[in-house]
């Protein structure tokens, strides 16, 4: 797989790799309660984000192991991180990928996740070829799961009880957009257009 040239962009975000000057805003969203309410840590420490970070700035390809883009969502006019992207490869063999994100609530209302959502899926499907793509989110985190919806993306199942989070057991939402579904999401606006 080759990848991307970074950064790319939108026409209000960037997304790029995780650096290490990143961290005040890695530290911002991850000690958020909001933001690691449905997540399976808690408020995370200083120390903790660093190690968070550290994490993070590996994740710069699909062509290693692990298989993952791990991405800084970017307001181009102010240059301030708000959020995260994430693109994994579940199944080279099956072509199978999936997503995952995390924006400051700050910064929640404006569309810059669906905004960077699309462009990760795009970059999925139309630079590394994928089949299908999921994401995941608890039952109970309705904004994740909006979120997925606005990208096209259909609940393929609810499980119940799959996971025993912070005291109790979980829910958990299953959705996924197969490539095919995805361009013809592209192109009905193109051919609307014309």
């Amino acid at each position: 797989m080759t990848g991307p040239s970074f950064p790319l962009t939108t026409a209000r975000l960037r997304l790029r790799p995780f650096e290490e000057g990143d961290f005040e805003a890695v530290y911002a969203m991850e000690s958020h309660p909001d933001v690691v309410r449905y997540l399976y840590w808690e408020p995370r420490t200083r120390d903790e984000a660093r190690a968070a970070l550290d994490r993070r700035i590996r994740l710069t390809s699909l062509d290693g192991d692990p298989s993952a883009l791990r991405l800084a969502v970017i307001l181009r006019d102010s240059g301030e991180v708000i959020g995260d992207f994430s693109l994994g490869v579940r199944s080279r063999r099956n072509r199978q990928g999936d997503i995952g994100f995390m924006f400051h609530p700050d910064h929640h209302g404006h569309g810059y996740a669906t905004e960077a959502g699309r462009l990760v899926l795009g970059l999925g499907f139309d630079t590394y070829d994928l089949h299908r793509i999921a994401g995941s989110c608890d039952a109970r985190n309705t904004a994740s799961a909006r979120l997925m919806e606005r990208l096209g993306m259909r609940l393929e199942a609810r499980l119940r009880e799959t996971e025993f989070v912070k005291g109790t057991w979980c829910d958990e939402r299953v959705y996924a957009i197969l490539a095919d579904e995805w361009r013809d999401r592209v192109r009905a606006p193109a051919m609307a257009s014309q």
